[in-house]
């Protein structure tokens, strides 16, 4: 025997590969920019791509996943073929396991459902999902609250509480699952939708269809969007005084969604629209219900004229773009110039966010970061506050 003995490396125990699960609803969102209020349903699929509109959740899906890649190897991932999932993630970089069949360029509701099924049979510890509030009925369909699930914005209308605020933070929360569990609680979240075809009607009705387990962490998840409360009247029409008051009859005012905007098309007596963008010059309206080519157009016809964008939050999501304003797209709002938004709240709806700052998810970063810090906010006729905006 030798002097010495010859060192046997220790055997490394392999480490254990969380399974992920990633479902891509490839026309989620695509009614946004062309002013359709959703995407559900073959017709308004249709009828957005003969508008012109291009699919928004597969980039932001690769937002997530690229922020994801840092962990790739720590990660199992199981997604659904081609454009409802497969495709994101070999772009960035992934080897996923594929499962499942689809028909490409045809998939349906029933795809997510099947997919979300499948994937949790498989074992996924968390379901991650790109898609607006229809994509997520889909998900509570097949899964219930039976495993955790985390959604990657992608949608026109977001009214539930299971989405991460951007496909970035997403992206943080599923490593911080991963990674630090004891940094992420599990919290039931509820999953929300409204009636599309209302919507178009320019009128509201939402509805709970249930709760699922999503990974939370403060300052990265979306809140549930809450509805207006009928006393918030006065104040609206308080803001809406010191709008009118405050608007020179040459600029043209581009009318963002929601109750506290429409406000001040009622008041100056103008039928506007609820859910869509209003084109307002010297009392009187341009144009309503625009899309974004036609906002663009405008711009163009209108070239001499100074715009301005009227726009409000989101009640206790506190989003200003991103979330059922998609026709301000980024190339609208840097043509009006960030220096032209005016920002309009009432006192009551900025309380409800709890401290947590407005929200910019515009889908370009760039745009966002400019977006942030602190703006001006109308909150009463002559009442300002200064509130923090973050990207």
């Amino acid at each position: 025997m030798g002097d010495y003995l010859e060192s046997i490396p220790e055997k490394k125990e392999e480490m254990h590969r969380k399974r992920i699960g990633l479902i891509v609803n490839p026309v989620a969102g695509i009614g946004g920019r062309v002013g359709l209020k959703g995407s559900d349903g073959e017709a308004i699929y249709k009828r957005a791509i003969e508008l012109g509109a291009v699919p928004v959740s597969p980039d932001r899906t690769c937002k997530a996943l690229k922020t994801l890649a840092e962990i790739r190897d720590e990660i199992e991932l199981l997604t659904y073929p081609n454009e409802m999932g497969e495709n994101e993630a070999r772009s960035c970089g992934f080897s996923p396991l594929v499962i499942g069949s689809i028909r490409p360029g045809a998939t349906t509701p029933k795809d997510t459902e099947r997919a979300a099924r499948e994937m949790r049979e498989k074992g996924v510890e968390l379901l991650l999902f790109t898609g607006g509030d229809g994509t997520a009925r889909n998900v509570f369909d097949a899964v219930s609250d039976m495993l955790p699930v985390l959604g990657i914005p992608g949608g026109v209308k977001i009214h539930s509480g299971v989405y991460a605020a951007s496909p970035i933070k997403a992206a943080r929360l599923v490593m911080d699952f991963i990674r630090t569990p004891q940094k992420t609680s599990l919290l039931s979240a509820e999953v929300m939708d409204i009636d599309e075809e209302m919507v178009r009607r320019d009128r509201v009705s939402a509805r709970l269809y249930g709760y699922m387990k999503v990974p939370y962490e403060r300052g990265l998840n979306q809140s549930s969007k809450a509805g207006s409360n009928p006393r918030e009247g006065v104040h609206q029409d308080e803001i809406a005084s010191d709008v009118i008051y405050n608007m020179d009859k040459d600029t043209i005012y581009l009318i963002a969604p929601g109750t506290t905007t429409k406000a001040v098309t009622d008041k100056l007596g103008l039928k506007g629209t609820l859910l869509g963008i209003d084109a307002v010059q010297n009392r009187r309206i341009l144009a309503s219900d625009l899309n974004e080519a036609a906002i663009l157009e405008l711009m163009e016809k209108q070239s001499d004229a100074r715009f301005k964008i009227i726009i409000t939050i989101i009640g206790q999501q506190g989003y200003m773009f991103g979330r059922g304003n998609q026709q301000l797209s980024p190339t609208v709002i840097r043509k009006v110039g960030i220096e032209n938004i005016v920002v309009i709240a009432t006192a009551n709806k900025i309380l409800s966010l709890n401290g947590e700052p407005f929200f910019v998810d515009t889908g370009d970063p760039e745009l966002d970061k400019d977006l942030e810090g602190y703006t001006q906010v109308v909150t009463g006729f002559g009442r300002r506050q200064v509130y923090r905006v973050s990207a």
